[in-house]
C-alpha cells in the first residue's frame, strides 16, 4: 500500500493479507453462482466472528475495523463489487446490529453465518415506499398463543433470492408513532413464504435482488428481535451502521481502478509524449487519489469509532455525512477514470472499463442523499422535516 493513503500498519497489514488470500480464490469466482461464491470468500474469514465492540485487546484491530479491512482486501484481490457490496451489507446492515440486541444463544440458532452456509438479509423496504418506514403495509398481527401472522410484500433486497432468513419489518400498531414496527427474524424456507427471480440490474449486478411475499405466514413468538415495537430502534441503527460503513465495499475497487490508470497514463504515448506528463492528467489522477484518501479516512474513522463502544445513536449526523461524502467521491473518481480512459472506458476486455453505475447507485441505497441532507440538517438544529 502506497503511503500516500497508509492508515495503521495494522490496518495496511491486515488488507494486505487478506487480498494475497483472496487473489487465489477470486480468480475461480467469475464461473461460479452467486452462492457459491458467497461461500468461497466466506471461507476466508471475511464473516468471522469477531469480539463485540469495545472488547479487543490493546494494539488489536477491532472488530469492525477488521471487517473493513476484509471488505477492501477482497475488492483489491479484484472479488466483483456486487459481492463485496453484499459482504458490507452482511457485516453492517446486519451482523453487527444484530448482535448488539440478540443473545448469544440467539445468535447461535441462526446457523453458519460466519463460513457462509448461512445467508441472511435485510427486509425493509416495499413497493410503495422505501425511505418513509412508516408507511409499511407488511404486518404482524398476533396470535393467541404468542405468535404471529406475517402478510405482506418486501421488495428490493439485496441477496432475496437466495438468502435463507430474512430480517423482516412489520407493522404491530396502526398508525405512524414511533412504537408502531417490530423486527422479526424469518425463515425464508417456511410454508406462506415465496421469493422472487432476480431483478434484472444495471448496477452492483454481481448481488441479486429481489422481492419477498408473506401469506399468512406462521412466526412462533421468539422470531420477534427485541420487544415488540422495537423496529424503529433497531432500524435506526441499522441505517446508522449502513450509512458509516457499508460503502467500504468500494475501497478495493477504487483502488485497483486507480492502479490501471496510473499504469495507463505512464504508458500511454500522447501527442508524443507520454500522457502521464499532461498537466491536466496529472491534475484528475491526483483528484481520484485524493477522493480514494478521503474515503478511507472517513471510513476508518467511523470503524474506530465503533469500535471503541461509541453508541450507534450518537453517530447518525455523522455516518449519513460520511455516506454522502463518500458516494459523491465515488462518482467524481469514476467520471475522472472515464475521462482518462477515452473510448477504451466504455469498451469490455479493455483494461479500462468505467463502470459509473455504481458509484451513481450508492447515492440511492441506505437512504437517497438528498434526503440524508435533510437529516443532516435536522439533526444539526434546522427546523426542517422529510
Amino acid at each position: 500500500m502506497n503511503a500516500t493513503f497508509a492508515q495503521s500498519p495494522s490496518i495496511e497489514a491486515a488488507v494486505d493479507d487478506m487480498a494475497l488470500r483472496a487473489d487465489p480464490v477470486v480468480a475461480k469466482l467469475e464461473t461460479s453462482g452467486f452462492r457459491d461464491q458467497w461461500r468461497a470468500v466466506a471461507g476466508l474469514g471475511v464473516l468471522g466472528d469477531r469480539q463485540p465492540p469495545g472488547q479487543q485487546e490493546t494494539g488489536e484491530l477491532g472488530p469492525v475495523t477488521r471487517a473493513v479491512t476484509a471488505i477492501e482486501g477482497i475488492g483489491r484481490a479484484g472479488a466483483p463489487a456486487g459481492l463485496c457490496y453484499a459482504m458490507a451489507s452482511q457485516w453492517f446492515g446486519l451482523q453487527f446490529p444484530l448482535r448488539d440486541v440478540l443473545s448469544g444463544q440467539a445468535w447461535s440458532d441462526l446457523g453458519a453465518v460466519a463460513n457462509g452456509e448461512v445467508l441472511l438479509c435485510h427486509a425493509l423496504t416495499e413497493e410503495g415506499g422505501g425511505s418513509d418506514p412508516l408507511a409499511m403495509e407488511t404486518r404482524a398481527d398476533r396470535l393467541d398463543d404468542g405468535g404471529f401472522v406475517l402478510t405482506g410484500r418486501k421488495a428490493y433486497v439485496t441477496a432475496a433470492p437466495v438468502a435463507d432468513i430474512a430480517l423482516v419489518f412489520a407493522r404491530t400498531s396502526p398508525g405512524a408513532h414511533p412504537f408502531a414496527l417490530s423486527p422479526f427474524l424469518v425463515d425464508l424456507a417456511a410454508p406462506g413464504v415465496s421469493r422472487s427471480s432476480p431483478f434484472p440490474k444495471t448496477a452492483l449486478v454481481d448481488a441479486p435482488m429481489g422481492a419477498l411475499d408473506f401469506d399468512e405466514v406462521r412466526l412462533p413468538a421468539n422470531s420477534m428481535v427485541g420487544e415488540e415495537g422495537a423496529g424503529l430502534a433497531l432500524l435506526t441503527a441499522t441505517t446508522t451502521w449502513e450509512r458509516g460503513l457499508l460503502l467500504s465495499y468500494a475501497l478495493g475497487p477504487m483502488r485497483r481502478v486507480l492502479d490501471r490508470t496510473i499504469a495507463w497514463a505512464t504508458s500511454r504515448q500522447h501527442f508524443g509524449r507520454r500522457m502521464g506528463a499532461s498537466h491536466l492528467v496529472a491534475g484528475r489522477i491526483s483528484d481520484m487519489a485524493l477522493a480514494l484518501l478521503r474515503c478511507r479516512r472517513l471510513l476508518y474513522g467511523m470503524a474506530e469509532r465503533l469500535d471503541r463502544g461509541v453508541r450507534t445513536n450518537q453517530l447518525t449526523v455523522d455516518a449519513a455525512l460520511t455516506k454522502i461524502s463518500i458516494a459523491e467521491d465515488y462518482l467524481s473518481f469514476t467520471r475522472h477514470a472515464a475521462a482518462l480512459g477515452g473510448v477504451r472506458a466504455f469498451i469490455e476486455e479493455s483494461g479500462l472499463t468505467a463502470d459509473l453505475a455504481d458509484p451513481m447507485a450508492a447515492s440511492t441505497y441506505a437512504g437517497p442523499n438528498d434526503l440524508l441532507r435533510v437529516s443532516v440538517a435536522r439533526g444539526l438544529g434546522l427546523p426542517v422535516q422529510n
